[in-house]
């Protein structure tokens, strides 16, 4: 069977096109082994292969080569040939596939939801003929209800009455597909593709541009001739659409137990669904159990990048307890914690699990048994086993550290396997969290099917990190560096830093391995998601890196970086002493400023001297961990003022010294607010804030753009999900513009600009690249907000909202409404509001108390996650006044597009 691929590219001298492709004949992917291509003549290029006379499928994708050097090659979406008939010889006339401008409509968002297309056949798009032409052509923008037509001066085209025109088939969506008799054609062909309404075949729209040509060789007796990579060329204003954001811990419904549950995101879609709403965010769901305490309640800590949250099942959906006394007694508990204002995790942590170990052993085994089981266990089992076996020696040794984990405190694959045997006397207890994930991947699926459905998507979000004690952790240690820790740096949220406590990364180790830890993190969310949100997204251009001594993290730095070496710092004008600068110390004028009526105390029990009129910490207290852990059950005021005064002294340096490299340093961030700093002559302070300046705003770009792409680039190909990044915070030059050639979506918000010398962003002027929303999950809500600083808040209602004379109070639903329809009118691609924010354009609606609806403090490392939504879905289901309300505001901006 012979096959002939032809294509129009010009190049120049010393350049050759290849064709590799996901066959032997086409090199199998391997670039090295693909094939050169023959030139013709004015940008002519054709191969021509043989392959056996059977049926074949396969892929192919051309790329520009020179010296044996890839230039440069089309974009990712192959093409695809599917040979039934093996009598045939095919001639493939191809176009090069550069990257749409339209490229997020190609996500599985836009395929498999927004846009979807059921795998219709219209008539007439296949025919039987021995001389035949196809034409195929990506068009993912045409709506449901719509179809894609081809016009043209033939007979067979409609003789360009779009009345006549032929659709084409899409079962290949967003792939358009049409056979013709090629015995009926004459050449030249003049065609456009139109979009018809599918009720009345009425035209919708043309594409734009002039007319195509195609003309081709006449064709012989058992030929096809097929046309790939044409692109439709749409006219169509930007799409958008808006959505809500909510944990799914805090949803709310008559089934679930005391806290959200995978259920109630069908709930909450069909509550999307009829608010013409199109998207549902949704905060990490991964299991978070380390120690059955109200502390898991943290959902970014995840234990596994793969396993999702027990909690999150909805019991009574996994089966019902024979039992009739025990369900009785379950339910009660149901309406027990179903009717507290907020979660009690712990509570719901003990009778979820109480359930799960009563239902297992009631019908455990037979699902264990079941096929579909054994399907999923199948495609699972890489990540599967381990995080079973994780989770039963966490249960067995009480501690999720593994080091206390006697023969397993190092993962050996042999060990695990055995200990997870079917013949093991602990199989029925490490076999309790198959179950479980097996239940959880049937009650999200469920969701994500119901959301595709109806045209709607579920986002997901992928935590930067992991927690120190995790199973990737324990299985990898080689990708993290667990003697430190990654956090942020000071900012609106904390003016102290971030201290996340989750491992840094070990990115030279995941890079030699073509980063396959991240990929099948990514391919995992697929799963589920057909969007997500790359939580602190500058994390993969660099991350704030903090010693495992520090609480806080203002004494932390950049990584990777490229730190100052003493001989530059002495070039800067600085006067750097390394002792001095360095090592933490305190003026002992400023005691009392610091202690106020504790200084004596305090410089008697926890300082030393260090030198005329300096004082240090103690080699008792020389690190905030030490301190911290002095004052662990000290909480009376005069503690509390001395540790937070101890706590501030431990960063009194102006530079860190680099731990991968000596004697190169790292200026501490927003050093001009500590004493250290208010110390230094006016020449000193001249000098350290430029270098400062230089280091933290303009030496690292380049060097952090590589990075970012370099890594962000094959995560944000591996799968078709539509990506968006949280990049807020402390933002390099070089972050949006690799966001923008990755298509990455930016998280963009009205009170936190990225513009210097702005105190609010310009909703008006926001990419169409973007996502805008009024607040996230670590921010008051906007009633919140309002109450949070007056000043402010007076500033934004003249001169954002343009109101005239003293700003309320409290924020009234009418100034809610109005900040909404504001962000809605906005240009960005999604507008995405908490719920909270929904429901206060509401006043009957509205939680009584806005504190109540903060979700996180990220100040507080130890804050409590457990906000839950005041009504239930079945609520909002029947709240016309308020459905109606959003449904105007998501229509009067024209997010409610087909």
């Amino acid at each position: 069977m012979k096959i002939s691929f032809n294509i129009n590219f010009h190049t120049v001298w010393g350049q050759t096109l290849y064709i590799t492709g996901s066959i032997p004949e086409l090199g199998s992917w391997n670039v090295s082994k693909a094939c050169p291509m023959s030139y013709k003549d004015d940008g002519n290029w054709s191969l021509t292969i043989e392959l056996p006379d059977k049926a074949i499928h396969f892929e192919y994708r051309y790329f520009l080569s020179s010296d044996n050097q890839l230039i440069f090659e089309e974009w990712q979406k192959n093409h695809r040939l599917n040979i039934r008939n093996t009598n045939r010889a095919y001639f493939l006339y191809d176009y090069w596939q550069n990257k749409p401008q339209n490229q997020l409509y190609y996500s599985s968002a836009f395929v498999k939801s927004f846009f979807a297309h059921p795998h219709s056949h219209p008539s007439g798009t296949k025919v039987k003929s021995n001389k035949k032409i196809v034409i195929k052509v990506l068009a993912p923008r045409v709506g449901r209800g719509q179809s894609l037509g081809i016009c043209g001066n033939q007979a067979l085209f409609g003789n360009w009455d779009v009345r006549k025109s032929p659709r084409l088939d899409c079962s290949h969506f967003p792939e358009w597909r049409i056979e013709f008799d090629a015995s009926q054609l004459t050449y030249p062909i003049a065609y456009k593709f139109c979009i018809l309404d599918n009720r009345d075949k009425s035209l919708i729209s043309w594409e734009k541009g002039d007319d195509r040509m195609l003309n081709l060789p006449l064709s012989s007796d058992n030929e096809v001739r097929i046309i790939s990579g044409l692109q439709f060329r749409e006219c169509e204003p930007e799409w958008k659409c808006a959505g809500l954001v909510l944990p799914v811990f805090a949803m709310r419904s008559n089934d679930s137990f005391g806290i959200g549950d995978m259920s109630d995101l069908c709930l909450m879609l069909a509550w999307a669904k009829k608010t013409s709403q199109r998207i549902i965010q949704i905060l990490p769901v991964n299991d978070t159990t380390m120690t059955h305490t109200w502390k898991d309640s943290y959902p970014y800590n995840i234990l596994s990048v793969n396993a999702l949250h027990p909690l999150y099942l909805n019991l009574f959906k996994m089966g019902q307890l024979k039992n009739k006394d025990r369900m009785s007694f379950y339910r009660q508990k149901q309406e027990e914690l179903n009717g507290l204002t907020h979660i009690d995790y712990e509570q719901v942590d003990k009778y979820k699990w109480m359930y799960f170990n009563e239902l297992y052993a009631q019908e455990g085994r037979e699902t264990l048994n079941s096929p579909d089981f054994i399907r999923f266990f199948d495609e699972n089992k890489e990540w599967l086993t381990p995080y079973a076996a994780y989770s039963f020696l966490r249960e067995k040794y009480r501690t999720p550290d593994f080091h206390q984990w006697g023969q397993y405190a190092r993962y050996h694959r042999t060990d695990i396997l055995q200990l997870c045997d079917s013949q093991s006397p602990h199989y029925d207890e490490i076999a309790l969290h198959y179950y479980l994930q097996y239940h959880l991947h049937k009650q999200l699926s469920e969701a994500r099917d119901y959301a595709h459905a109806n045209g709607l998507i579920l986002k997901g979000d992928i935590p930067i990190g992991v927690a120190k004690w995790s199973v990737e952790t324990w299985t990898d240690p080689d990708y993290f560096n667990l003697q430190l820790s990654s956090g942020a740096p000071p900012d609106d949220f904390s003016a102290t830093g971030q201290n996340w406590g989750f491992p840094t990364y070990n990115w030279e180790i995941m890079e030699e391995r073509n980063f396959i830890w991240w990929k099948k993190r990514f391919c995992r969310m697929a799963d589920y998601f057909d969007a997500y949100r790359i939580d602190h997204i500058l994390g993969f251009f660099r991350i704030w890196e903090i010693p495992y001594e520090s609480l806080q993290g203002l004494c932390g730095w950049f990584n990777p970086a490229l730190p100052l070496s003493a001989s530059e710092l002495e070039h800067t004008g600085f006067d750097f002493v390394k002792e001095k600068y360095t090592i933490p110390r305190i003026n002992e004028r400023f005691l009392s400023e610091i202690f106020g009526q504790y200084a004596e105390k305090v410089s008697e029990l926890f300082l030393q001297p260090a030198g005329s009129h300096y004082y240090r910490l103690k080699s008792t207290y020389d690190s905030q961990r030490k301190i911290a852990t002095h004052f662990s059950s000290q909480t009376d005021s005069e503690s509390e003022i001395i540790k937070k005064g101890l706590l501030s002294i431990a960063n009194e340096v102006l530079f860190i010294e680099d731990p991968r490299k000596s004697d190169h340093f790292h200026p501490r961030i927003a050093a001009s607010t500590s004493y250290v700093y208010r110390e230094l002559s006016k020449s000193d302070r001249y000098a350290f804030d430029f270098l400062s300046w230089d280091y933290f705003y303009q030496r690292h770009n380049e060097f952090w753009k590589t990075c970012g792409y370099k890594r962000l680039s094959p995560l944000a190909n591996c799968t078709d999900m539509l990506a968006c990044g949280e990049d807020l915070g402390m933002i390099p030059q070089s972050v949006p513009e690799v966001m923008r050639k990755l298509r990455i979506l930016s998280l963009e918000l009205e009170r936190m600009p990225k513009e210097m010398n702005r105190e609010f962003t310009d909703l008006k002027a926001l990419p169409y690249h973007s996502v805008c929303t009024t607040s996230t999950h670590d921010m008051a809500t906007i009633r919140g907000w309002w109450k949070e600083n007056r000043e402010k808040t007076q500033r934004y209602y003249n001169q954002v909202l343009n109101q005239e004379g003293i700003a309320p109070e409290t924020c009234p639903p009418e100034i809610c409404r109005q900040i909404l329809f504001n962000h809605l009118n906005a240009p960005s691609m999604l507008v995405i509001i908490p719920l909270q924010d929904w429901l206060a354009i509401d006043a009957d609606l509205r939680a009584p108390d806005a504190e109540s609806e903060r979700i996180n403090i990220p100040a507080d490392p130890d804050h409590y996650w457990r906000y839950r939504m005041h009504l239930t879905i079945e609520e909002l289901l029947e709240a016309e006044q308020l459905n109606v309300g959003i449904r105007e505001l998501i229509s009067g901006s024209e997010r409610d597009q087909a």
